[in-house]
């Protein structure tokens, strides 16, 4: 009876001639100049670009952004009127209890987590730093709940820092145009830190982020109204 011959080898080939084309396909980042015209761009159509959180001091902010992981900004605010009207310092979400804040904030995903968070990060900045919102990513990293975009928002809207908050829609739109590319929020972020210039950073990411949640969204982009859609070399654009 004959041997058959495996065709494992041909397989092999044929994967990696099609990983070869995609890496061939995938467009290099823009050039300096391009992306300085980028952010010209988005400047003159938005010169002073707000985030969608409401918040009325740096802890109802911090506190905002921790309960916006995995939710929308319009679902926050409506849940963090009330609770910003009855807390709105350390001291006084403490006092609240986390039973209350669950309360308030049931109608946000991973509430509850997010409850005991809320309380917790409270009293260690009661603790250790005064009631105050530290300055520095590592202090706020240090929070409960707090990760390295929180930190980055916080410290972005707060307090002026020229930080770059990658989220899905920011990390969707750098690997799109391409601003900077990478295969992590991290890799993105220390690209754009590098690519984007000085002048545009401490808007740039709100820039960034407004532009993937309106127009180049994840399955239906707005190329037709997109302000830089002639200086994107995405594949799939639709203009």
């Amino acid at each position: 009876m004959p041997v058959k011959k495996s065709n494992a080898p041909q397989k092999k080939k044929a994967v990696a001639a099609v990983a070869k084309r995609g890496r061939a396909a995938r467009p290099r980042a823009l050039d300096p100049a391009t992306i300085h015209e980028v952010f010209r761009r988005f400047r003159e159509a938005n010169p002073e670009p707000k985030g969608e959180l409401e918040y009325v001091n740096a802890f109802t902010l911090l506190v905002a952004v921790v309960l916006s992981a995995q939710a929308t900004d319009t679902g926050v605010n409506k849940a963090t009127r009330a609770l910003f009207a009855a807390a709105d310092t350390p001291e006084k979400m403490v006092a609240l209890g986390e039973d209350r804040v669950r309360d308030m904030i049931k109608t946000i995903g991973l509430f509850r987590t997010k409850a005991k968070n809320v309380v917790a990060l409270s009293e260690k900045l009661i603790a250790e730093f005064g009631s105050a919102v530290p300055r520095s990513r590592e202090e706020l990293e240090t929070l409960p709940g707090v990760g390295r975009k929180t930190a980055n928002v916080v410290l972005n809207i707060a307090f002026g820092e020229e930080t770059i908050a990658v989220d899905t829609h920011l990390f969707r739109v750098s690997n799109r145009l391409p601003l900077a590319l990478g295969k992590t929020p991290l890799d993105v972020e220390l690209g754009l830190i590098k690519a984007i210039p000085v002048e545009f950073r401490q808007h740039a990411h709100h820039w960034l982020i407004l532009h993937g949640r309106y127009v180049c969204k994840a399955l239906r982009p707005e190329c037709e109204r997109c302000v830089v859609h002639d200086l994107c070399r995405w594949p799939e654009k639709r203009i």
